[in-house]
């Protein structure tokens, strides 16, 4: 794993940049820089960052969380050297870089997945993808739609924010069009949406699963009191033993169907303290700190144990 952590600092620091040559008093482990990092990862990432200071006393990271546009606008704007996001560069901003003569390096540093959460006391906790594409394509307004035995009536279905990369990913993956209905809306953050979830019996929202998938954390465990996630499954006619939860090892096994990989996109194009922040996430450590809160790390093997 030191191996991999040395090849992966030595790939960021020689993708090609403008300013190699401008004197700068950042090192990897020492000064100060600004890096963001998706809503939807604030509990992984903040876990990074607590060690990574606890371990380097002279480095000063300051972290902003942002919805996935805000993330990628401020990596464009050089308003932040380093992005944590669960998608890769686009065509056109890959062709913004080339254009700057700077081409960002990117490395999957983990898996996530996104979590379907309803109310506690909502007996309709297993959905197929159809049914979660029909709320959200207009087709199904009501829980009767889903569950003809249901007692609840219309669904209101709540994500975290206006450009997040939660709902970017609902849209591209079930290939949604045109706009949402008018039971589906965006509250501000991931929290607001348990909060919605946990106060509203006829809600279904969507969260990363980072936020409820560290079971040492309290805050965690205080979420996972108030909601109920979600079982699913992408097969059209599925049995009872087909529904997966966002747990760890359905993601390693690609059983669950709402998985996401996650990068580290990185511009600064030398040997500074972003960098060094992108090489510890990917290092043994970062990734060890991936796995205990509950994402699937990309360059760790991970051991699967099933048990009757």
């Amino acid at each position: 794993m030191k191996n991999i952590a040395i090849t992966l600092l030595f790939l960021i620091v020689t993708s090609c940049g403008t300013d190699m040559d401008k004197p700068y008093s950042d090192t990897p482990t020492s000064g100060k820089v600004s890096v963001a990092a998706d809503e939807s990862m604030i509990s992984m990432a903040g876990a990074q960052l607590d060690t990574f200071h606890s371990l380097y006393k002279y480095a000063k990271i300051n972290m902003q969380y942002l919805a996935e546009d805000d993330l990628f606008r401020s990596l464009i704007n050089d308003s932040v050297k380093v992005i944590m996001a669960t998608r890769r560069l686009n065509s056109k901003e890959e062709a913004y870089f080339k254009s700057k003569n700077l081409m960002p390096a990117t490395i999957k540093v983990a898996y996530d997945a996104i979590a379907v959460i309803v109310h506690p006391d909502n007996p309709d906790s297993l959905f197929t993808l159809n049914q979660i594409k029909s709320i959200l394509n207009g087709t199904a307004s009501g829980w009767k739609d889903i569950n003809p035995k249901s007692k609840l009536s219309n669904i209101t279905f709540v994500f975290d924010q206006s450009g997040s990369s939660t709902f970017r990913y609902l849209r591209d993956t079930l290939r949604l069009t045109g706009d949402l209905p008018s039971w589906c809306f965006a509250a501000k953050s991931n929290k607001e949406v348990i909060e919605y979830v946990e106060k509203n019996s006829n809600s279904i929202g969507v969260i990363g699963v980072s936020w409820i998938s560290d079971e040492d954390d309290s805050e965690v465990l205080g979420f996972l009191s108030r909601i109920k996630v979600a079982g699913l499954t992408a097969k059209e006619n599925p049995l009872t033993d087909d529904y997966y939860k966002p747990y760890q090892g359905y993601i390693a096994e690609k059983s669950y169907p709402l998985i996401r990989e996650v990068y580290m996109i990185n511009r600064e194009g030398r040997t500074g303290l972003g960098t060094g922040f992108v090489s510890f996430v990917a290092g043994d450590q970062g990734q060890r700190i991936i796995r205990l809160n509950g994402l699937l790390p990309a360059t760790m093997p991970v051991r699967l144990i099933k048990t009757n």
